[in-house]
């Protein structure tokens, strides 16, 4: 009896050693998904994922190893969110981080996922949360508030075209708060005695149209309105103001790196940064109520000199003095 223990104890702790490991496996915790939501496209947007990824990695987690993302592109198409809202939702991901539009798609299909919005515009007037600092519900996330500078953004381009009596406007009709913005802006164009063309877009096709249009009007500038969509597009956009030899302003850095003439905005890169921290928060168990609505602070005047010298224009010394930075 003895014997047949002995040769049997080998066999049982095999057994055991093969077990353990699978156990221990099968106890380890999932890695948890976090669902991108964006209604521009990937193709222009990469710097805006890159900026999410690096508020993750701050708050402790890494694409690849101990988090997951499923990111989901309208390409412009805005009809689009709802289904691929749904569809984030359905797979049950540990949080939802979203634009401006993006958001409310995500809003009204779920009220216990989290959701953290990057947004331009006022997040109470666009119905994302109750009030800055007391979000309520399953919302929260960054305002960058860049509608509430558009009249700065056309002080600024009337600097460098003094002569222009006529400033085109592009509005794409589907952003929230463009409406506002585009309000704001012709209230600055009537103080300083201009005349603001506001020509809708929301597509290729369409912006080719509106430049047209502008320069049918003896528009000599532009202004290119608030957009994830529009921002995702401009790459064409760029190229459309250059073709039409328009000086244009836009409202974020990147157009202006894009080969854009001048961009004066808060730093989308640094709060779409904080959105991601937030997020790493909530998966460490913060509750979205409890963490307030960022106002982004930082603001960058960028002017590109290779594209002025492009458009044969000449700026004004007190313009290179006021930029934060300057592209040559």
């Amino acid at each position: 009896m003895t014997l047949k223990q002995v040769c049997l104890s080998p066999t049982l702790l095999g057994g055991a050693a093969v077990e353990w490991p699978l156990a221990a496996h099968a106890q380890q915790p999932q890695v948890p998904v976090i669902g991108f939501l964006s209604s521009a496209s990937s193709a222009g947007q990469g710097f805006y994922a890159a900026a999410f990824r690096n508020g993750l990695k701050e708050g402790g987690y890494l694409e690849g190893n101990n988090v997951a993302l499923e990111y989901r592109w309208a390409d412009g198409r805005t009809d689009r969110l709802p289904a691929l809202a749904a569809d984030l939702v359905s797979r049950k991901v540990a949080a939802i981080f979203a634009d401006t539009q993006s958001a409310l798609a995500a809003k009204a299909l779920t009220s216990a996922i989290p959701i953290v919005f990057s947004s331009g515009g006022d997040p109470v007037k666009l119905g994302h949360v109750a009030s800055l600092n007391r979000p309520g519900g399953n919302v929260t996330g960054a305002s960058f508030l860049v509608s509430t500078l558009a009249p700065k953004r056309l002080e600024l381009l009337h600097e460098m075209q003094p002569a222009a009596a006529a400033i085109g406007y592009l509005l794409d009709r589907n952003y929230p708060g463009g409406r506002a913005e585009t309000t704001d802006t012709e209230i600055a164009a009537r103080t300083l005695g201009l005349r603001l063309d506001v020509v809708e877009a929301d597509d290729i096709g369409e912006m080719e149209q509106a430049f047209a249009t502008f320069v049918q009007h003896h528009d000599k500038a532009i202004i290119v309105g608030s957009s994830p969509v529009f921002l995702g597009l401009r790459d064409e956009i760029v190229a459309l103001a250059a073709h039409n030899a328009i000086p244009a302003m836009y409202n974020l850095r990147p157009w202006a790196i894009t080969g854009g003439l001048m961009s004066y905005g808060p730093s989308i890169e640094d709060a779409t940064r904080q959105c991601g921290v937030y997020v790493a928060q909530i998966l460490k168990g913060a509750k979205p109520d409890e963490l307030p609505v960022v106002q982004s602070a930082k603001f960058e005047f960028v002017i590109n000199l290779k594209t002025a010298k492009a458009l044969n224009l000449t700026v004004p010394q007190t313009l290179i003095v006021a930029a934060d930075e300057v592209i040559e």
